[in-house]
């Protein structure tokens, strides 16, 4: 199964996109990032409105792969570069793709473990060796932080050194989880992910030359062949709304501009 079970949520008619009057389903298909990150701020809407959006979550590249396939959808949710590559397709609305939220990359331990040094890209090369085991996503799934993690270790040229010691998270898992539960010593991950999972703790960001802004954009935009347009561009203006922000902010992303 490539994506996590379906959860159904519902959104309050807003003053920034108008009032929805008729009660419809909205398909979300959107990258495994957001998993749980805004289930309970949509909670709160749900007695306010018959409108039900239906959330299935896989990895960026995954959903992309889908939306790209003609599978019917109302609103796609990846990475920026990936929004781009939809629209040039065909595949979203030109014109209708938001940037919803800025992330990055981090490295995580168990709570209470000693944190190593990563404040530059030697210090974080060493950090690595060090370590016993490191968990990350796998990069075959097409996740960002995967993707991003494995250039790294080829510009640090330790990909042959840190494979014996790789421990992939199961599908629809986390690598933080694998640090909480002791099956890795230290995870690569975002910050949302490791503020969600109990016993874990985030060392610090990366260093910048480690990191990739854009592809650590999460954006948001209408498919071509949503049942509704209207209410698909209604649910991204919520998403775009101050409190949606102000939850992805406090959640460990950087809110979208």
């Amino acid at each position: 199964m490539l994506f996590r079970p379906k959860m159904l949520i519902a959104f309050a008619s807003l003053s920034v996109s108008g009032y929805v009057g008729n009660a419809a389903e909205v398909k979300v298909l959107s990258a495994n990032v957001f998993t749980g990150v805004l289930d309970e701020h949509f909670r709160d809407h749900e007695r306010a409105s018959g409108n039900k959006v239906i959330f299935e979550y896989a990895t960026a590249g995954k959903v992309r792969d889908r939306i790209q396939s003609g599978e019917p959808a109302d609103v796609v949710i990846v990475t920026r570069p990936m929004i781009d590559q939809l629209e040039t397709t065909g595949k979203i609305v030109h014109g209708t793709s938001v940037d919803l939220a800025r992330s990055a990359v981090a490295l995580v331990v168990r709570k209470g473990a000693s944190k190593p040094d990563i404040s530059s890209s030697d210090a974080f090369k060493q950090a690595l060796r060090s370590a016993h085991s490191v968990s990350y996503p796998d990069p075959a799934r097409g996740g960002a932080t995967g993707v991003l993690f494995t250039h790294d270790l080829d510009r640090l040229g330790l990909t042959d050194e840190i494979k014996p010691k790789t421990v992939f998270p199961k599908p629809n898992h986390f690598a933080v989880e694998l640090v909480a539960n002791g099956a890795a010593e230290v995870a690569i991950a975002q910050p949302m992910e490791a503020l969600a999972q109990p016993g874990v703790e985030i060392v610090g960001l990366l260093p910048i030359e480690l990191q990739n802004p854009a592809s650590f954009t999460f954006s948001a935009g209408e498919v071509a062949n949503a049942k509704d347009q209207t209410t698909a561009h209604a649910l991204i203006e919520y998403l775009r709304s101050a409190p949606v922000q102000s939850a992805l902010k406090r959640k460990g992303m950087e809110p979208g501009r």
